[in-house]
């Protein structure tokens, strides 16, 4: 298996969210949105996450500090995608392997995703390789032009398409996956030549191109995985797409949520089989509930609270973590 490293880009501040906390580390179902990022690149077989910190960095390596294959390089200046991964280049120096860059704002990638990302950029040998979408909406993102013959030529960010290519509805998600000589070689080669004066990343791709090397694109996220969070109210609708998925994969587990629409549950609970979880459920926290339990309605469990299979919790009950008696 190739050596994997993932460069992961959080140092912005997003000013929509209206907010002092580093965005990343909003939570969605429990979890920060980076938390989401990483364990899906640990999934994918990344042995090394390096995070692009910024704003409210002291938070974020906080928050992470004990986590040993994730370490942390400082973005003074916000000068973009390109010049956020320019960052990292010393920590790149030598290393051979494939580099993912990614978003640390878009909680709703899928681990699945990346490992179609990989084997199509092993499968194909490309120096970059990158997972697209098509959106219903493409506003807001970069346009994948390709050729008659289907082959990536380059990506367009939004305010600098023309009329033609603000009609192209495959778009750029974010999804990259670079041989790392070939990276280290076009970032020495990004100038900010477009409307914002940024170093875009995707100059990299158009730069390989341009040399000779070879690029491929394969259209493997989902309109909704491509979302990231930029307001709360987009936090909100990924929370809740979230929150279906965590539940879908219980159900399949063996539970019975009653009434899925009107019931939370935390990332992190463990829930056991054939346990019944009635309409108005929160279970907040890393909560473990036993086989053959049954809870609410009207229940919420807390962090920490763990119930023997077979346990009850009924109407109108609130369970916290057991505390030691003195």
């Amino acid at each position: 298996m190739s050596e994997r490293v993932a460069i992961i880009l959080a140092a912005g501040q997003s000013t929509r969210m209206n907010t002092k906390l580093p965005k990343v580390l909003h939570e969605v179902c429990g979890r920060p949105m980076l938390e989401w990022v990483i364990e899906a690149c640990r999934s994918a077989g990344v042995q090394r996450h390096i995070v692009v910190v910024g704003y409210g960095k002291n938070k974020i390596v906080e928050r992470y500090q004990d986590a040993k294959d994730v370490e942390f390089v400082e973005q003074t200046e916000q000068k973009g995608t390109g010049h956020a991964v320019m960052c990292c280049q010393h920590l790149l120096e030598g290393f051979e392997g494939q580099t993912l860059i990614l978003c640390g704002d878009a909680p709703l990638i899928r681990t699945e995703t990346l490992n179609v990302l990989i084997e199509k950029h092993e499968t194909d040998a490309s120096a970059v390789t990158l997972a697209t979408a098509i959106m219903p909406d493409p506003s807001g993102y970069g346009r994948i032009v390709r050729d008659g013959y289907g082959n990536i030529q380059g990506i367009v960010e939004h305010n600098d398409c023309d009329e033609k290519q603000l009609t192209i509805a495959e778009v750029n998600p974010g999804y990259f996956c670079f041989q790392t000589p070939y990276l280290l070689e076009a970032l020495d080669k990004i100038k900010p030549n477009n409307v914002k004066n940024e170093y875009y990343l995707t100059d990299a791709l158009h730069i390989l191109l341009h040399d000779g090397h070879k690029a491929t694109a394969v259209t493997a996220v989902a309109a909704e995985d491509a979302m990231g969070v930029n307001n709360r109210q987009q936090l909100a609708l990924v929370g809740k797409i979230m929150q279906q998925r965590i539940q879908q994969r219980l159900m399949a587990g063996g539970v019975t949520i009653v009434d899925p629409p009107n019931t939370w549950i935390d990332a992190r609970a463990e829930i056991g089989q054939d346990v019944v979880i009635e309409p108005f459920t929160c279970i907040s926290g890393a909560v473990r509930v036993g086989d053959n339990s049954r809870i609410g309605p009207f229940a919420y469990l807390h962090e920490g609270a763990v119930l023997e299979p077979n346990s009850i919790v009924g109407v109108f009950q609130e369970l916290k973590q057991r505390k030691d008696k003195d």
